[in-house]
Parts: C-alpha cells; structure tokens; sequence
C-alpha cells in the first residue's frame, strides 16, 4: 500500500494523515524548544542563586564586621583616659592640592601651616576656609 494508492482511494484520510504528522512535527520540535529553554532558564536561576548567596555571606560578614568595630568603640568609650582631647592646637589645617602639577622648588615647612602657640583663635580663624 503505498501513499499516492491510498490518496487516490481516500483523499480525506490521506489530508488527515498529513495534518497528523505536521502535529507531530510541530509538537516535537516545540518539545525540543521548551526543553532547551527549560535547561536556560535553570541555569540562570542557578546562578542567580548562587549570587543571592554570596551576596547573604558577604552581608553576614559586614555585620558581623560592624559588630565588631561597635564592640572596639564602646570599649574605648569605657576608658577615655586613652583619648587625645582635640584642642585648637593640635588641630593642623591643609590647604587643598592644586589641581595641576606641583612642582617641588622648597619644601613646606609645617610652621608655615600649622598654628604657632602665640597665635589666637581670631587670627587662626580668618585661615580656615568654609567646609574645612
């Protein structure tokens, strides 16, 4: 029995015959195409979650870190004997670098920035620009 005896016997099931076996087709191919994109979407989610991980690690690391530093901090709060009280004195104004290139003729001696002790607050103020 071949094909075209049977298309000329039965043109009606030879038409479903073809529709058939198009289905087929399209139905597998659609089943290769939803598995590809299965396996992609996997991967992505894969990966995504193991970012989310890495992201909860370093998270719990900063916190811990933060825990830390805050456990240091009230330590040294307890004994302020170890503190050095910021007086005007010890305070050393910078001024702020130019930005094109410095050149190096003498060195900056640090009277010239510093405060000198004769030196009162209303004649170092007039020094010290705004949001400084």
């Amino acid at each position: 029995m071949s094909a075209r005896k049977v298309a000329r016997q039965a043109p009606v099931l030879a038409g479903l015959h073809r529709v058939a076996d198009g289905l087929l087709l399209a139905l597998g191919g659609s089943m290769i195409g939803l598995s590809v994109l299965t396996l992609h979407w996997q991967g992505a989610w894969t990966k995504s979650f193991q970012q989310l991980e890495a992201s909860q690690t370093l998270e719990h690391r900063l916190q811990e870190s933060t825990s830390q530093l805050e456990q240091h901090h009230l330590a040294m709060a307890r004994r302020p004997g170890q503190l050095v009280p910021t007086t005007i004195k010890n305070l050393i104004h910078l001024p702020p670098v130019p930005e094109r290139a410095i050149e190096v003729s003498q060195p900056v001696s640090l009277q010239a920035v510093a405060p000198s002790a004769e030196q009162t607050v209303e004649q170092i103020i007039p020094l010290i620009r705004p949001g400084y």
